[in-house]
């Protein structure tokens, strides 16, 4: 697995981008971790690395944010609220990963059954109000090998 502590914004921000550079669309990024932990800051990242440079804001309310234009699009999901097989066709979660962008689902735990088997995954952890321990892997694999920081 590969571990980042962050003890910042910007840092969880540049973690976030570095693993954007080596993604080449196609991916599935599920985050975990509780609210208030980073995922967006991080998914700011990610869209750096991408290629975006606009505001990157919560898919809370809306459950999905476009982040379209850069080298690869990014589609930014906030699964709290789904919970059926229903809801998650409805909210077109796979026709978006067929469209060969970056999938990025926060509150990924709700959709655990419906993630592909090469998901990438997120974990950020509690360490004090200002840092994060961050774990990036993918689901049987000891690192993901891409990344490097």
């Amino acid at each position: 697995m590969k571990t980042c502590i962050s003890k910042s914004r910007e840092e969880t921000i540049q973690i976030g981008r570095k693993l954007g550079e080596t993604l080449k669309g196609g991916e599935v990024i599920a985050f975990r971790g509780d609210l208030g932990m980073g995922k967006t800051c991080f998914t700011s990242g990610l869209a750096l690395g991408l290629g975006y440079d606009g505001a990157v804001t919560s898919p809370t309310f809306a459950l999905i944010n476009e982040y379209l234009g850069g080298r690869v699009n990014l589609y930014h999901f906030d699964m709290y609220r789904i919970s059926s097989w229903e809801e998650l066709y409805s909210c077109g979660f796979f026709e978006y990963i067929d469209q060969g962008g970056v999938v990025a689902a926060e509150w990924s735990e709700n959709i655990e059954m419906a993630l592909p088997e090469n998901t990438i995954y997120v974990e950020f952890e509690y360490l004090d109000e200002n840092s994060r321990k961050i774990t990036i892997y993918k689901k049987g694999e000891e690192a993901y090998e891409n990344f490097s920081r």
